[in-house]
């Protein structure tokens, strides 16, 4: 009985944390578009599964939108090496880049930061 309690606490403690998440999702133009036309918080994760810099990124990225304060931004997730046509659209040259959009405009990028703070405060431009 104890452990079915346990159980439905950790069940319920992992819904809530995921309502107060940002959303991840992978990036289609007409979405980011609806998306920055509405004012909405967008950071882009442009990255490539071979890239050390990204990994190191990924889950300081991933913590960041886990907390209360980011729950409204989403996070669109481009691969550098399969959408040329959005590397082209937002002029990214490298891999292990990120870049912020709020009210529709862009408002940082940052281009190889691994440090918790830089991350942070990149994304922190979307909401402030």
């Amino acid at each position: 009985m104890k452990f079915a309690k346990t159980l439905v606490l950790l069940a319920l403690s992992s819904l809530a944390s995921l309502a107060m998440a940002g959303d991840i999702k992978p990036f289609s133009q007409a979405e980011f578009d609806q998306l920055t036309v509405a004012g909405k918080p967008v950071v882009l994760d442009i990255s490539a599964p071979w890239c050390p810099t990204c990994k190191q990124q990924k889950p300081i990225i991933d913590a960041l939108m886990q907390q209360p304060a980011y729950k409204d931004v989403t996070l669109m997730t481009i691969d550098f090496d399969s959408s040329k046509p959005a590397l082209k659209t937002f002029k990214v040259v490298r891999q292990s880049t990120l870049i912020a959009f709020k009210d529709g405009k862009e408002v940082g990028r940052s281009v190889g930061d691994t440090t918790p703070s830089g991350l942070e405060a990149l994304v922190k431009k979307t909401v402030n």
